[in-house]
């Protein structure tokens, strides 16, 4: 995967051609620094990444006992912007991405230099309901991914479901939200049922399961539903997605490619529930 620190990568120039045959004769009886993982070599222009394997001891320079050569020139990119944070794994994959199919190596912030390749990184699905806007559990992986909590070259992709769009089709001449905080409006008439208002006229209510349980314990009666919940509005697709549930009351659980988070869910849990998620091999 990504080297795990910048200090674990070693960069050098170098005077000969940048083939699997010279790099082997480079590295060939050379020894390296105890903390030295990876070589970015550059010619010029040209970039090459060399992982060694050093043989055990306590030494700060060791023998390179065997090296494997990650990526050549041709598929490599070199790429210098003082924003990126090369220590963290998101910011790199996010910068790779711009360069399918290529090795990136990054020289970010602080001179700090590292690399990432195209296969380590991992894409996540983020579907939320607004408003309120912005999304809180977009904002809070973007709180997760540059916190360092999650350690991998995650990069979201995000998806927002407009609650107000889902009631364009609503036939009653009223509307039941769940919560007056949620910023939903509508053009008819509109309750809360945090409220617990009084409706004389035929509703719709545009809530979870767990609303439509409030409402029959409040009122008695069955209403007609909207669903807003995201972990059921979420694509069956196989890609690993994080969505929000009130029926997790904390942590998170996984089913499947789902992570499912609290509507009240934390940076912590949602590093977490990332974390878990790209863990699992489904």
């Amino acid at each position: 995967m990504l080297p795990g620190h910048c200090k674990d990568v070693a960069v050098k120039g170098v005077d000969f051609e940048l083939t699997v045959e010279g790099i082997a004769r480079e590295v060939r009886g050379k020894k390296a620094y105890t903390r030295c993982d990876h070589y970015v070599l550059h010619n010029g222009h040209d970039i090459a990444i060399v992982a060694v394997t050093k043989a055990e001891g306590k030494e700060l320079f060791r023998p390179i006992i065997d090296h494997r050569v990650l990526a050549l020139p041709a598929d490599v990119e070199f790429i210098h912007d003082a924003a990126v944070n090369v220590l963290n794994a998101s910011s790199m994959a996010r910068v790779a991405i711009q360069h399918p199919g290529k090795t990136i190596v990054v020289e970010g912030m602080f001179g700090h230099i590292s690399f990432v390749q195209p296969h380590e990184i991992m894409h996540l699905e983020v579907l939320d309901v607004v408003p309120p806007r912005p999304s809180k559990l977009s904002v809070l992986v973007e709180l997760a991914l540059a916190s360092g909590m999650v350690e991998l070259p995650v990069v979201p992709h995000y998806t927002e479901v407009d609650l107000n769009d889902l009631i364009a089709d609503v036939q009653t001449p009223a509307v039941v939200f769940p919560c007056e905080a949620s910023g939903l409006i509508s053009k008819r008439q509109t309750y809360y049922l945090d409220q617990i208002p009084e409706i004389e006229e035929d509703a719709t209510l545009v809530g979870c399961d767990l609303s439509a349980r409030i409402f029959r314990t409040l009122y008695h009666r069955e209403i007609p539903r909207v669903e807003m919940c995201p972990q059921e509005l979420s694509p069956r697709d196989g890609k690993k997605r994080l969505v929000k549930c009130c029926r997790v009351r904390e942590g998170f659980q996984i089913k499947d490619n789902l992570a499912i988070v609290p509507w009240g869910v934390t940076v912590q849990e949602v590093a977490g529930a990332i974390n878990a998620l790209f863990s699992t091999k489904a």
